[in-house]
This record gives structure tokens, sequence and C-alpha cells, in this order.
């Protein structure tokens, strides 16, 4: 019922708009709920699951559910507050580089509806961290809250890790866990930086400009496109780094995941949506194959159903994110998708949602 409410009402104004009109919009509406208290409390009961066994603690930080927002949402963290009540377990914040960017030039994100899928190519647009840091002080934490940290595209690689570690420090007192983005299509020559020796060097370079006691968990987030033999050495030389945990995966940029579109017929950018799912969810469970529970996988991908989020925490997904099935179902996804992974603990007669984490071939109990 509640969903159905977002599709005839709030979905059809918001697809009339171009994908970044939208956003703006639904960010003014957000703000203008957030003004009128019964309102917004209102918003948050009806978008808010609570249960025990959804808790989870992760890298030392407790969640009350896995599901969280995925980096590109909220760029500025200025929807963070709003978010924050809207059901989710953890908001990631980004993705934020060193010097202020205006991105590429607009339009820059499009929908592929038959495919229910985003290409966007907004190249980090953002305020820079140290706008981004006057931000968040003014806030008031409650929920955790991951920053994912890009660079800023006229950095030269040589230069990438002191950009990386401006934001990183900068943004210190505000981040539960940090993410290194190498992974986004949409910045010339960032993910040069999941080539082998590219990438120690890069994370052997941030963390020797750390203090010795930076005890904020790092993960690193990967892309889709990597050849399968090659994401398991990287996964191998990311446990020898030290590295507190992985995000699978960012955007494609393979345009025939869009099945029904011609090739010439799709923008350039990275691919998102539930034609993803599928690699994504691969890569998550290929991930667990290689890092055995020692550090943990934050999976995001195609999510577009509550099966398809429980299918993502069977195959290793300590916690998940979703972004673009947001925009396609609406304020009350999260709430849908929780309410079905506690339905499915409750009537197995598991206590937390931990326990599940990388049990596929237990829980063989669903076509996804």
């Amino acid at each position: 019922m509640k969903s159905w409410i977002y599709e005839t009402t709030f979905k059809p104004l918001f697809f009339k708009l171009s994908p970044e009109d939208s956003h703006n919009l639904a960010k003014s509406l957000l703000e203008i709920a957030h003004n009128v208290p019964f309102l917004f409390n209102l918003i948050e009961k009806y978008t808010t699951y609570l249960s025990s066994r959804l808790k989870i603690n992760i890298s030392g930080i407790d969640f009350s559910n896995p599901l969280g927002m995925a980096a590109g949402f909220d760029k500025t963290g200025e929807l963070y507050p709003y978010l924050a009540k809207l059901g989710f377990g953890f908001i990631e914040v980004g993705t934020i580089t060193g010097e202020a960017q205006e991105g590429n030039p607009k339009p820059r994100v499009f929908r592929y509806e038959k495919d229910f899928a985003l290409v966007n190519r907004m190249g980090f647009n953002n305020l820079g961290c140290e706008k981004t840091f006057e931000i968040l002080r003014k806030q008031q934490k409650s929920i955790p809250r991951g920053i994912n940290i890009g660079k800023t595209k006229l950095i030269p690689p040589e230069r990438a890790v002191e950009d990386y570690v401006k934001s990183i420090k900068i943004l210190l007192p505000y981040a539960d866990y940090f993410v290194i983005n190498i992974s986004s299509p949409n910045t010339p020559g960032l993910r040069d930086f999941q080539q082998k020796q590219n990438f120690i060097d890069l994370i052997t370079g941030i963390k020797s400009k750390l203090d010795p006691n930076f005890a904020i968990p790092i993960f690193v987030k990967f892309a889709p496109d990597l050849d399968i033999s090659y994401f398991e050495e990287l996964l191998e030389i990311v446990l020898s780094l030290n590295l507190n945990g992985v995000i699978v995966t960012n955007t494609t940029i393979d345009k025939s995941v869009l099945k029904s579109y011609p090739l010439d017929k799709v923008q350039e950018g990275g691919i998102s949506g539930l034609v993803l799912e599928k690699r994504a969810t691969e890569f998550v469970r290929i991930a667990r194959k290689v890092l055995k529970g020692r550090i943990p996988i934050i999976g995001v991908g195609g999510i577009f159903s509550p099966e398809l989020a429980l299918k993502k925490i069977l195959a290793g997904a300590d916690l998940i994110q979703i972004y673009t099935g947001y925009i396609y179902k609406g304020p009350f996804f999260p709430y849908m998708i929780l309410e079905y992974i506690d339905k499915f603990l409750e009537n197995n007669k598991i206590v937390s949602v931990q326990e599940i984490v990388g049990m596929e071939k237990k829980f063989q109990l669903f076509e996804f």
C-alpha cells in the first residue's frame, strides 16, 4: 500500500523531470517536511522498521540495521539529517574531493526505465572537503556516517595521496568510516589506481601520512568491470595492506547490460540499477570466498526488491546499500527490505542478521 502511494503520486512527478531536477525537488521537499515536525515524524514512522534481529556490529560500529544509502545520493552531506530518519542503518556521504568541483557538464544523468537503470557521468560534483566540514559540524549525529573520498579531477596522479589525505584529515571528526573511491568511471584516470602497483602505492602513501593511532576504518570501493582473477588478487592485497573492508561494486561501463536499448543510444558514464545485480552479487560472493570473513564487505548494486537485498547478504555482504533502487522504488523501500529480512530471520529462528552473512548454501530457499 505504501509503495503504491509513491508509484501513483510522487514518482510520476519526479520522472517527468530530469534526474538532477527531480533529485533537487526531492531535496527541497525533504527540507520543507523536516521543518514541519509532525509531518516529518509521520514520515519517519512509516519509513522506519525496527527489530533487534537486524542489529549488527561491523568494524566496531553499531548499526541498527544493515541497510545503508550508497554514496552519490548525498554528495554534500546536507541530506544526512533527513536520510538518517528514513529507515536506513547508515548513510554514506560523498564522493567528497580535496577541492570543490562542479563536475561534468549537464545533462549528466540519464534514466533507462525499461531496464530500471541509470547512467551517470556526474564527475564527483561536490563542495570540497572544507565546505563539507562546515556542513557536517552543524549537524547532530544520529546514525553511522561513512564518508566516501575521491581524487580531485585537476590533481595529477602523483599528488593523489595528498589530495585523499587532505579530505580524510579534515573530515575525520565526522566519519565513522572512510571509503577510498578508486572505481568511478567519471574521473579520468581514477580507475588506474586499481592497477596493483598503483593501488599499493596509493594506500601505503595514504596510510603513511595518517597518525599511527588512526582508528577510523578505511574501506576501498572496487568496480564491477575487473577480471575475476585480477579482482581476487586485489582482495589479497587489501588484506596485506590491512585495510578494514571493501565495497563492491561501483557502476559498470559495460553498455551491453542494457538489453532494451541499442548501444549507440546509451550515454557514456557509469551504469547502475537492476542490470548490475547479478554481476555485483557475484563480486560479493567472490569477495567472501577470498576474504573469509576476515574483513567486512558492503554489497551494493542492483537491489530492486527485498529478495535481492537478502540475496546480497546470503552471498556474503555484511552490510548492503541502495541508490538506484531507492530512486525507482521510493522512500518506503527500506521498510519493505528490512521487514522482509526480519521475517526471514524470525521464520528461521535466527536471532541476528549477522548469522546469515555468506550462508547462501544453507538457505537455498528462493529463486531470486
